[in-house]
């Protein structure tokens, strides 16, 4: 049995996934046609600020959150009919879970190129 690396995984979820440049994404937040998700741990938050806007479910949960039956989506706080789009601090983590999205059954998913190193230095306002 041969055990896939990261890199492998990554590589293989990049041929079935949506990526987005920041410039797209930061229209898209503009023009309220996406929910922005940052799906970095709470520490990295703490540490280098959050996006404005964008709602935070880390990675570990983001199944779980994004159950069509969970409390996130009865409440409002996530519109169905809009596209997500993700982001971490790379890229290498929200590229896995778009794919993981996708399997869910999820259509309309994305991830920033870069992650929150190019939201960083883009027009979004990090607060």
């Amino acid at each position: 049995m041969s055990i896939k690396t990261i890199q492998s995984l990554v590589s293989d979820a990049m041929t079935e996934i949506k990526t987005i440049d920041v410039d797209e994404a930061y229209q898209m937040v503009e023009n309220k046609n996406c929910n922005l998700i940052d799906i970095r741990e709470s520490n990295e938050l703490e540490n280098t600020g959050s996006v404005e806007g964008a709602n935070h479910i880390p990675r570990g949960m983001l199944e779980v959150y994004l159950d069509p039956n969970s409390p996130i989506f009865q409440n409002g706080q996530i519109d169905q009919n809009k596209e997500f789009v993700l982001f971490c601090a790379g890229g290498v983590r929200s590229a896995l879970a778009v794919k993981s999205l996708k399997d869910m059954g999820y259509q309309k998913v994305s991830h920033i190129d870069g992650g929150f190193g190019s939201i960083a230095s883009s027009k979004f306002k990090i607060i």
